[in-house]
């Protein structure tokens, strides 16, 4: 999966949880350190666009993002 396109997705979650009062970083942070997608609300598919992405990958591009 392209970077742009994980940007994409993390975009469109964070989003849809700021919309109905959710903290996204804090949810996202719970599901990295869990590796439980419930950390991730399931309404407008949030869950299932966030299992299309590979941990690593994405811990990797946001590290890289960073470090900038």
């Amino acid at each position: 999966m392209e970077k742009d396109e994980i940007k994409k997705i993390i975009r469109e979650i964070s989003e849809s949880m700021r919309s109905k009062g959710y903290d996204p970083v804090n949810q996202i942070v719970g599901y990295f350190i869990s590796n439980d997608l419930g950390y991730i609300p399931d309404f407008d598919d949030n869950r299932n666009k966030m299992a299309t992405i590979d941990r690593t990958i994405l811990l990797e591009s946001m590290l890289e993002e960073y470090l900038k």
